[in-house]
């Protein structure tokens, strides 16, 4: 999963963090006892997390009504603060709170974001008619967005803290310990999102409610809600057994005034008449030792080629939202089991746990052995074109659905749908259309004009007989009767409006019809249904209640079953997992090398950045492009990664190697000779110059 980056930052961070006084720990087979409440606590805020996102574009699809596009919208905008929110609450625990309490504090704003979330996905609240939609949509709509700020707050701003105060529960002679721990807290990780994206969906499939049984997303929402209290009460729990660290600073700050003051310094500075200086960040001498500005020119250094990398992430995290709004779809059903469309989802962590192992053990020495020089950066490219590959093959699945999808009527087009129960064909017009129907038989058409002419009869359209203009939810059945035959009365579990019924969801199955007359003699029939289908059944004139009534009942079938099987997306989540294997591990493990050792954390808030600009791309190229064909917005991801790739390698190409630890050891030997020379300059430059001498104190 994507929260694999935080392992190898806040690794290095707790090794690093030298810290002295630390109270001694009661241990468990050689571990602190306390590292057992964080990864428990850990385990039940990924589960949290996940859980709710699993669900959550189909909340805005099925429950507030948002379109496709707009629900994408608002989901990448969730994800885009998640991981913005994690600059915030490194800055808060290493420059105010410490790591403790800033994990408390926002996992109490975590904790509230999911409970209004569920609180809001509750219908029956506004639903003073109670026919099944809420009156005030606004409500549900206002808290469902204030849920989400806070999650998106709580869940970012503790993410650069829990690791690292997990490293700290260690001693110095415990570097054994302390790496088992990272690999549990990842484990933990994936068992949370892997879990939670199985159970949630389930849970949102069951149905309840107070006046009418609808899908269950307050119990989708409710309980991840449920295990953040868990996570909250357990950390608190241990706090007595934890090393608390004071907050000592921020590096990410230094550095931002370290760049600074090179800014500005060489601002003040740019008379052609002063000697210009080999970097520009070689301006920030005045005030920061060499070794620092050094260090900061590492971490420019990979920065820069972080500029790509957004756009993989752009793609990547679209298997929440556009494949997610692909599956429903597509047909769901494996044989014994059914599957929801948010639960192939779980194809990704699957993989995951699988190809990590195949990648390190198998693909990489098979390289290797081959004298192939698979650097990380070649990796990195591998894994960006991997998923514009991924993106292709969803385009391709794309165009297969969209052949079996009816044509639905655009907003400026109506739908007229007519059904000859006569005993005689009869001439229609509609619009541009000239056609004949037999008895029995039904003529859907579009037409753009309000009227319409049935021999001689005028028909207004605007509600004619209520056909569907998009496909049933999450794979129901749309099903409805026309009686034409008074002498019965049918019951199917829904209420007729004069002598139609309207719609009702049916689930895939096979599902059971009684149609009852007065006297009480009845005839059950049965239909197997498949994914998305829409029907009507018509009862004629001749029906009669006998036991093979279902033979007089004419069925037709207004929209067709999704026939696309959902396996079909397994390949796209094949090559997106791979491509990610290669580029997410590959990415952490060359930044950590290519980083100095004491600004690990500034990388880390650099890629994190990185996915959340990613997501701020979907929102800007979705809206901007307003293609007509999602196939052809999925081609276009693709097309805009594989040039980004291109970009990338070429500055991959020119890219040099570097070795911190040998560069910090040089400064090191240098810098207190250094630090004379620059002492001796500055005296001098001040009985040369005060008022230059005078900036430099205003500029610090």
């Amino acid at each position: 999963m994507k929260d694999s980056q935080s392992h190898s930052c806040c690794s290095f961070s707790a090794d690093k963090e030298k810290k002295t006084g630390k109270k001694k720990s009661v241990t468990i087979f050689g571990y602190p006892l306390s590292i057992f409440f964080i990864v428990v606590n850990e385990f039940c805020e990924r589960f949290s997390y996940y859980g709710m996102r699993a669900v959550l574009v189909l909340y805005f699809k099925y429950f507030l009504k948002w379109d496709d596009d707009f629900s994408t919208t608002i989901y990448h905008t969730f994800v885009a603060l998640c991981y913005l929110s994690p600059i915030l609450g490194a800055i808060i625990a290493d420059s105010w709170l410490g790591k403790f309490k800033t994990i408390v504090y926002l996992s109490i704003v975590y904790t509230a974001g999911q409970v209004i979330m569920a609180v809001g996905a509750i219908n029956d609240i506004t639903d003073g008619n109670k026919d099944g939609t809420p009156d005030n949509m606004t409500f549900h709509i206002a808290l469902s967005m204030v849920g989400l700020l806070l999650i998106a707050l709580g869940t970012g701003g503790i993410k650069p803290c829990v690791a690292a105060f997990g490293g700290d529960q260690f001693n110095e002679d415990q570097e054994k310990q302390r790496s088992t721990f990272f690999s549990i807290f990842y484990l933990s990780i994936n068992a949370g999102s892997l879990l939670s994206t199985i159970i949630t969906p389930i849970l949102r499939a069951q149905k309840c409610g107070i006046h009418t049984q609808q899908q269950c997303y307050p119990l989708a929402f409710g309980v991840p809600a449920a295990l953040m209290v868990v996570s909250l009460i357990v950390f608190i729990v241990g706090s007595g057994m934890y090393n608390k660290t004071a907050p000592s600073g921020n590096i990410m700050v230094k550095v931002c005034k370290c760049i600074f003051f090179a800014i500005m310094n060489r601002f003040h500075n740019r008379s052609s008449q002063i000697p210009k200086r080999e970097h520009w960040l070689d301006w920030a001498e005045e005030k920061y030792d060499k070794l620092l500005i050094a260090q900061v020119k590492m971490v420019l250094k990979v920065l820069f080629l972080y500029i790509p990398l957004p756009m993989f992430w752009a793609l990547f995290d679209q298997q929440g939202s556009r494949w997610t709004l692909q599956a429903t779809t597509m047909d769901g059903n494996f044989g014994l089991m059914v599957i929801q469309p948010d639960q192939m989802q779980t194809v990704n962590p699957i993989l995951i746990l699988i190809m990590v192992p195949v990648m390190d053990f198998i693909i990489y020495p098979l390289i290797s052995k081959c004298k192939l020089n698979f650097t990380p950066l070649r990796k990195i490219t591998v894994g960006m074109f991997l998923a514009g590959l991924a993106f292709v093959a969803a385009a391709l699945v794309q165009l297969q659905i969209d052949a079996t999808l009816p044509d639905f009527p655009s907003s400026t087009e109506q739908q007229a749908k007519f059904i000859n129960m006569v005993n005689r064909s009869i001439d229609i017009t509609a619009g541009k259309y000239a056609f004949q129907l037999q008895t029995l038989q039904v003529g859907l058409y579009r037409v753009e004009k309000r009227n319409i002419l049935v021999t001689t009869i005028k028909i207004k359209i605007k509600s004619h007989f209520g056909d569907v203009v998009a496909k049933p939810e999450e794979g129901a059945n749309a099903i409805r009767s026309v009686l034409i035959c008074y002498c019965v009365a049918v019951k199917v579990g829904h209420a007729f409006d004069k002598n139609m019924s309207t719609y009702v969801d049916v689930p895939q199955g096979t599902a059971e019809f009684v149609i009852k007359n007065a006297a009480g003699s009845t005839c059950a029939f049965k239909r197997e249904f498949g994914f998305g289908s829409s029907y009507t059944f018509i009862i004629p004139p001749t029906f009669i209640l006998e036991e093979n009534c279902e033979e007089h009942i004419k069925e037709v079938e207004d929209i067709k079953a999704n026939s696309i099987h959902m396996a079909w997306q397994i390949p796209q989540y094949f090559l997106m997992t791979s491509g990610e294997v290669v580029f997410s591990v590959t990415g952490l493990e060359f930044s950590y090398s290519q980083a100095p050792s004491n600004m690990k954390a500034v990388l880390q808030a650099g890629w994190l950045l990185t996915v959340a600009v990613g997501n701020i791309i979907v929102l800007i190229v979705a809206e901007a492009a307003t293609l007509p064909d999602q196939w052809a917005e999925y081609v276009l991801f693709a097309a805009l990664l594989v040039l980004v790739c291109i970009i990338f390698a070429i500055m991959a190409y020119f890219y040099t190697y570097i070795d911190p630890v040998q560069i910090e050891a040089d400064f090191a030997n240098l810098e207190p000779e250094d630090e004379k020379k620059k002492n001796l300059e500055m005296t001098k430059k001040d009985m040369q110059n005060t008022n230059m001498a005078d900036t430099w104190k205003y500029e610090a």
